[in-house]
């Protein structure tokens, strides 16, 4: 295993955007992994728009990702220490508008579509299905 060096400013950028916000509150909240398609039901945005941001999330060292046949798992890095305190203030965070909550919902209710723990069906939002939104 190798060292990461996380920057600071790094870390902050990731978190400086809205949906990548999203995305850790998310997992902070339910601390469970999610593939791509889990993601894009519950935040009802389009595959290659959160591609982009869990690419981002990760080099700034928040986020691993493991393959599993074709479905690729995404799970909150808790090393260094520091990040346990980032990601409880980020759940702390306000949600004024009840996004967080919402996206919460779509997940826990995304999740039941899972066999043995992992991912079987892919993406289930019409507006998404084919690489659409």
């Amino acid at each position: 295993m190798q060292a990461i060096t996380i920057q600071t400013e790094t870390v902050f950028q990731a978190l400086a955007d809205e949906t990548r916000l999203r995305i850790i509150r998310l997992m902070v909240v339910t601390d469970d992994e999610a593939c791509l398609c889990e993601l894009v039901d519950s935040l009802l945005e389009p595959s290659y728009k959160l591609s982009r941001h869990l690419k981002i999330l990760r080099q700034a060292g928040l986020l691993s990702s493991q393959k599993e046949g074709r479905w690729v798992y995404h799970r909150l890095l808790k090393r260094p220490v520091y990040l346990e305190q980032l990601y409880a203030t980020v759940q702390a965070l306000p949600d004024l508008k009840e996004t967080y909550s919402a996206d919460l919902k779509r997940f826990r209710e995304r999740l039941y579509l899972r066999k043995d723990g992992h991912c079987q069906i892919g993406i289930q939002s019409e507006a998404f299905k084919n690489g659409g939104g």
